[in-house]
């Protein structure tokens, strides 16, 4: 979470992509339009526009006027995508309402790099939420699709989510325990 970041207003420097919450639907954000920051977790923006709330990624944070968030990724002599680079972008994806990225909180269950068509590659996510009732299933989806397309040789993310088996506070790694004082 970027604690520099206030409930603030600002206009949007450039049209910016967003997802809708709780429904997770990708918006644009149009330049010049006036949003409202409402929160700031995990380098993700959620912003009021137009009495809705939205999330922007932090890769997209200068629309916003902020410091864009840049993920770097270790060249590769492939040009299959890197399971490795797959792993780390995960951990930039943040749960939206607990400060902790989602592979720390034992949300993601699987891994999948499949080549669909010569040089067409598919990763599949297998995840879960804390609880089957999160209302920020999609949005927190969503994040994983948007973020996953960055990375090197990714044409298509598809993100399974599974309630079996549920998710419970064993899935938590020892820093996410420390992160949250449960330890």
């Amino acid at each position: 979470m970027n604690a520099a970041v206030e409930q603030r207003m600002v206009a949007v420097e450039r049209d910016c992509p967003a997802r809708a919450v709780p429904s997770g639907e990708p918006i644009t954000l149009p330049k010049n339009a006036f949003v409202t920051i409402t929160q700031a977790r995990g380098g993700n923006y959620t912003v009021r526009y137009k009495g809705n709330l939205a999330r922007v990624d932090g890769t997209d944070a200068d629309a916003l006027g902020l410091q864009r968030e840049e993920i770097e990724y270790t060249p590769s002599a492939s040009d299959v995508p890197q399971e490795d680079h797959i792993w780390d972008t995960l951990r930039t994806i943040y749960d939206p309402e607990i400060p902790v990225n989602i592979v720390e909180l034992g949300l993601v269950y699987g891994v999948k790099i499949e080549e669909k068509s010569p040089d067409h590659y598919t990763v599949t996510i297998t995840m879960t939420l804390t609880s089957p009732t999160c209302g920020m299933g999609q949005v927190l989806a969503n994040d994983v699709r948007y973020r996953l397309g960055k990375v090197p040789h990714v044409d298509e993310v598809i993100v399974n989510i599974v309630f079996d088996p549920p998710w419970n506070r064993d899935n938590l790694s020892d820093e996410a325990k420390l992160e949250l004082g449960i330890f």
